[in-house]
């Protein structure tokens, strides 16, 4: 099997290599950002990403990995490992294509657990979190339809890019950017900007 881990902590690295390796995994690929990390996800085509969710400070900009690899490969299957504990962040690496969520704070036997159970065709949520990601999973209001300038937001802000910075990528003013958020909030019946993501990035995989 062959598997690609992207985490900008050579410990992590290190350390997912012997848990995959004991697990059996013949090849395991390395990438410390998420260009590099899509780099060498098109040139080796691995069967399973281990991935984290935020990189050199650049909160949740892992989602966007998550997306990008989903958009050309539906069928890989990624593993978050993640230090973030709230189960709402969880629901959203779900939402954006991740088949498991296994926290970094766990023994090196459930990393073990979750690869085996993801490898293998499963899901895998990490115990602490299972009860709350399904109840939100569940709750979740259906979302109405959405424009192709609404989708773009939505994508970006569930990538954890800053209003101005959505802004410069669409060539609009941030003025117009903050209002279509609060349109979207109000579109979404979302009270706060976690909220507008996690409905949000819902209605983004709906087709």
């Amino acid at each position: 099997m062959n598997v690609l881990v992207v985490d900008d902590h050579p410990i992590v690295l290190q350390g997912c290599r012997r848990v995959l390796e004991d697990a059996g995994v013949e090849t395991v690929h390395e990438a410390t950002g998420i260009a590099a990390g899509y780099r060498r996800f098109r040139r080796h085509r691995p069967d399973l990403v281990v991935a984290d969710l935020t990189f050199q400070g650049a909160a949740l900009s892992g989602l966007a990995l998550i997306r990008r690899i989903r958009s050309v490969a539906p069928e890989t299957r990624i593993l978050v490992f993640s230090m973030h504990d709230d189960p709402e962040i969880a629901v959203r690496a779900i939402e954006s294509g991740a088949t498991g969520y296994v926290l970094k704070d766990t023994a090196s036997m459930e990393l073990h657990i979750a690869f085996e159970r993801v490898r293998d065709g499963g899901t895998y949520v990490a115990p602490s979190l299972a009860a709350e990601v399904d109840r939100l999973r569940r709750e979740a209001p259906a979302a109405p339809p959405l424009t192709p300038r609404e989708r773009q937001i939505l994508e970006r802000l569930g990538a954890g890019r800053s209003h101005g910075a959505i802004a410069e990528e669409l060539g609009l003013s941030y003025k117009t950017i903050a209002n279509a958020c609060t349109q979207l909030r109000r579109k979404l019946g979302a009270r706060t900007l976690a909220d507008l993501i996690r409905i949000g990035l819902r209605a983004t995989r709906a087709p």
